[in-house]
């Protein structure tokens, strides 16, 4: 048997059973063909399932969970798990959040979006993939064209605002109609996480690109609502970097909410031990609600 056939059926094998253990209903390649750009690594994608991360990811893919149809809002959001483009917490800020979504009544969809590699366009190309394919499959899911929203958490919130601020009107349109943000990394400047601005932009970044994915910067009256959801404790990427967010949303008369919490650090996601969990989910659940009547 060739190599080829192999990793084939490997990656058969793996589909399946995370298809098993993260309960959705489907799991797609993204991209028919090639991505429009490499992120050029070369050592094999890896899952850990005791804290459920993936990292080396080259193969971007989008898990599918579909609300029932006796709940459905027709609301629809795109997950982009953090990990510091390093890798993905795929759990605890994708599955379990996602099962969250679906209780809500919103079709939620995990992109297991590329490591950037230091290849600042390919977590964004694979963003504008996910939201292309919700849109152009809307109908099959019962949803709402207008209403399909990103997430993001950590650098996955970068992600998600990077979308919230760069995207495509023509052709199907990438632009989300409104985004989730969980203590999310906005800017490449001072107030910035490193590992994640390294990973994204390398370790010289030209002033143009700093400028470019600081998102603070890159707000207008186009940009969709936003929820930021962070702790003021948060020791590894500032509360400055929601702030920057809000006002700049603020100053453009974007609606905007934003709830810091007393206490928390980072990267609590869907954990239970979070001690606000309860009023977090509640809070998000009656802004999804009011988004979906706007």
């Amino acid at each position: 048997m060739s190599n080829q056939k192999r990793i084939l059926i490997l990656g058969g094998i793996l589909s399946l059973f995370l298809s098993a253990n993260m309960n959705a209903q489907k799991i797609i390649k993204l991209w028919e063909g090639n991505p429009p750009a490499s992120n050029e690594l070369i050592e094999p994608e890896k899952y850990e399932k005791d804290g459920g991360w993936f990292t080396n990811v080259s193969v971007p893919e989008l898990y599918l969970y579909p609300a029932d149809k006796a709940n459905n809002t027709g609301m629809a959001v795109v997950i982009c798990p953090g990990g510091g483009y390093a890798g993905l917490a795929f759990e605890h800020e994708g599955t379990q959040f996602a099962q969250w979504l679906n209780k809500q009544g919103v079709s939620a969809f995990i992109l297991k979006y590329r490591m950037p590699n230091k290849h600042k366009e390919v977590p964004l190309d694979d963003a504008w993939q996910a939201i292309r394919y919700v849109r152009t499959h809307a109908a099959e899911y019962n949803i709402k064209t207008d209403k399909v929203g990103i997430a993001g958490f950590s650098a996955g919130g970068h992600l998600a605002a990077t979308a919230s601020t760069h995207y495509a009107l023509s052709g199907v349109n990438t632009r989300p109609d409104f985004s989730i943000l969980f203590y999310p990394v906005i800017t490449m400047e001072t107030a910035t996480h490193g590992g994640s601005k390294f990973n994204l932009l390398g370790d010289n970044p030209s002033v143009a690109d700093i400028y470019t994915f600081s998102n603070e910067r890159q707000v207008n009256v186009n940009t969709p609502p936003a929820i930021l959801l962070l702790s003021d404790d948060d020791g590894a990427v500032p509360p400055a970097n929601s702030i920057a967010y809000y006002e700049a949303l603020k100053k453009n008369n974007v609606p905007a909410t934003m709830y810091i919490f007393p206490e928390g650090e980072h990267g609590w996601g869907m954990r239970e031990n979070f001690k606000y969990h309860t009023q977090m989910l509640d809070l998000l659940g009656m802004w999804l609600k009011d988004m979906n009547n706007k």
